[in-house]
């Protein structure tokens, strides 16, 4: 990939998960792009296992088979055949599994996987033209095109600007798109446990009143070590002495909670940790600005689903803008932004007003509290339709489905 400073459809700033995904997209539907991102591309693949991992839904897993990216990383997934809903490990568990053996509810990946599996592809694409290292000094937004001046100095021009850097996103402040958010005062620690006994490729949600406990299975290591990642929501102002805590103090904390479920804990990764919060713009997109991913909305981990939102934007916009280039129109025009704000606007608030109302109702103190949310689920439970339901959502395949997250 050359560094020419060449007018191109698309101009990706952020070369995350999301951003890179869609340059991955376009280029299959024809359409070139700078991908600008300031981090190293060697910090983001370094060795190791840190726990951060992501669900992968059915959807998003066809967007990934659809764009040639499922050949790379299919001998690294852990498949989740079940989801399993507790609160506080008391009787009255909720199992979300498929009808047919054969389905999956997802695939489960370490971020480091799918990192290495985007930028690979990214280096073999000559319609991506990728600059890493590269901080983004001044942007520009006008009638008849993009661009953004480098700290290096460099211009890049475009047709649409896209913003994918994150929660975050200077993109969206200097276009001073307003946006609700607010903070839950609590912290997700992140780690890799390595475990004895193998997790059956069940993903577990056990909801404590301080935050929902997450187990998600990753694939075996080489030697057959059982591994799975943990998203464990803790208060803000215990936060800082949770990631203190000395490993055997760690360890003993997390069997507390997990019970004997994977039996020992044989080693726990490096922790990371992160603040929850909910995000929401007012607006998905303005003049020749289109923004994706966490850019656009933040929610709660709880279900799983803010990748999965994100690649549900990719899908959209890439078809937006196809279509847009099938009638003779550039990808910056006014009309296509709309049709994808109409598209994805409503839906992922929709998801994000579900998952803020799940973190709200399992956050609730109390025997009583957890009594009702148990009956609750037990109902649920004998009620396959509304099972069916919430499984078609955790697979991403309810809705107005972009062809590209379609098998």
């Amino acid at each position: 990939m050359s560094d020419t400073s060449d007018r191109r459809d698309l101009l990706i700033l952020g070369g995350g998960l999301v951003g890179m995904t869609l340059a991955l997209a376009a280029a299959k539907k024809g359409m070139t792009s700078h991908v600008v991102d300031r981090a190293d591309p060697a910090d983001l693949t370094a060795e190791g296992f840190d726990g951060r991992a992501s669900a992968i839904s059915t959807a998003s897993w066809n967007l990934f088979t659809n764009i040639g990216l499922a050949q790379r990383l299919e001998a690294d997934a852990s498949p989740i055949s079940k989801i399993a809903v507790s609160d506080q490990l008391k009787p009255g568990q909720l199992d979300f599994v498929p009808d047919d053996p054969a389905d999956t509810l997802g695939r489960m990946f370490a971020n480091r996987t799918l990192r290495l599996a985007l930028f690979e592809a990214a280096k073999d694409e000559p319609l991506i033209h990728w600059h890493a290292r590269a901080g983004v000094i001044e942007r520009r937004r006008g009638e008849h095109g993009v661009s953004v001046r480098l700290a290096d100095g460099k211009e890049l021009e475009a047709s649409l600007m896209i913003g994918a850097e994150g929660r975050g996103s200077p993109t969206r402040e200097d276009a001073g798109i307003a946006m609700a958010n607010w903070q839950y005062d609590h912290r997700a620690i992140i780690a890799g446990l390595t475990h004895e006994k193998p997790h059956g490729q069940v993903a577990w949600e056990i909801f404590y009143p301080a935050g929902p406990f997450a187990l998600l299975p990753l694939k075996d290591d080489a030697d057959g070590t059982h591994r799975s990642a943990l998203v464990w929501t803790v208060a803000e102002r215990d936060a800082a002495g949770v990631l203190k805590l000395g490993d055997r103090a760690f360890t003993a904390e997390v069997e507390k909670r997990m019970g004997r479920l994977f039996g020992a804990i044989t080693g726990v990764g490096p922790r990371s940790s992160y603040p929850l919060g909910f995000h929401h713009t007012a607006t998905i997109t303005a003049e020749r600005l289109a923004l994706v991913g966490d850019a656009a909305h933040g929610i709660h981990p709880i279900a799983g689903q803010g990748l999965n939102l994100g690649l549900r934007d990719v899908g959209a916009l890439v078809q937006v803008l196809d279509d847009n280039l099938r009638l003779g129109l550039e990808p910056g025009e006014a009309q296509g932004l709309a049709r994808y704000e109409r598209w994805r606007g409503l839906d992922a608030f929709m998801v994000a007003l579900a998952t803020d109302g799940l973190t709200r109702l399992f956050g609730v103190p109390g025997e009583t509290a957890s009594a009702v949310r148990r009956f609750g689920m037990a109902g649920v439970q004998r009620l396959p339709v509304l099972k069916d339901w919430f499984m078609d959502e955790a697979r991403g395949v309810s809705g107005d489905m972009p062809d590209l997250l379609v098998a």
